[in-house]
């Protein structure tokens, strides 16, 4: 099991005023405030890195998905509420249509 690390930073006094106003929204102690925070925003950088990689073409919708540790379709919902274009192509499409036909064959034998 791996121990946990201390990490130290100096921020500046608006932000230390903004986590005292979270920790007491949330009812949190300060470690927990900040693990809290730290994991949120690493959350939405994977996720707007694996975005932007996708958008750039340079990884596909899964490996993205795969990059920001979420689902392929959670992947999808934020590309979409981000605008991000979907990258579909003729090849993509005919691969959709030949599973899509084998299941139907695969229902119609059973």
């Amino acid at each position: 099991m791996k121990k946990d690390e201390l990490i130290t930073a100096r921020v500046p006094a608006n932000l230390v005023a903004d986590l005292r106003n979270f920790e007491e929204a949330e009812h949190l102690d300060r470690s927990t405030a900040i693990r809290r925070l730290l994991h949120t925003g690493l959350r939405a950088s994977k996720l707007s890195y694996a975005a932007r990689l996708y958008q750039e073409n340079k990884i596909t919708l899964a490996r993205a998905a795969e990059e920001a540790e979420v689902s392929v379709r959670e992947m999808m919902d934020y590309l979409r509420q981000k605008k991000v274009s979907m990258q579909y192509d003729a090849e993509d499409f005919e691969s959709d249509l030949k599973a899509i036909y084998g299941r139907m064959a695969g229902k119609r034998s059973k």
